[in-house]
């Protein structure tokens, strides 16, 4: 069992109402979204291991069991080429769950005409191996789901 962290404060809102099909429909695994508070923030490692993958807008933390969380801050994101996000950690680098990652605005994504919800996937994880997924609000750190 590997309990997933919220990696940003804000309310958890479910996979299906992230306005990307390829994360509302589970494409790339289950999982669930948080619409962040807004306000400069900084999104945390969901849960202990290797950034495998680092962009400014999205990382990919694989713990030592070999599972892999993505973080997604934000939708359309990648198009701002890192544009109003700060790397607070690097690719390669091993990280306690809870630890940032990358500090970023969401009201300023939000501003530009962005979603700035964030999508937290399980990746390669099968439909039904993620369950108690929260709802409603949580804090960065917070249980977010459990991955069986």
């Amino acid at each position: 069992m590997t309990t997933v962290l919220a990696p940003v404060a804000g309310a958890a809102i479910g996979l299906a109402a992230v306005p990307d099909p390829v994360f509302s429909q589970a494409m790339v695994g289950p999982g669930t979204a948080i619409d962040p508070v807004r306000g400069p923030v900084e999104a945390v490692a969901p849960i202990s291991g290797t950034i495998v993958k680092l962009h400014p807008h999205a990382y990919v933390v694989v713990g030592d069991d070999g599972r892999g969380v993505l973080v997604h801050l934000g939708i359309d994101t990648v198009q701002l080429k890192g544009e109003g996000f700060r790397l607070l950690a690097a690719e390669g680098d091993r990280v306690g769950a809870g630890q940032p990652v990358v500090a970023w605005n969401p009201a300023a994504i939000e501003a530009g005409g962005r979603s700035p919800v964030c999508p937290v996937v399980a990746l390669d994880a099968p439909a039904g191996a993620v369950g108690k997924v929260a709802e409603g609000g949580v804090n960065a750190g917070d249980a977010l789901f459990e991955w069986s």
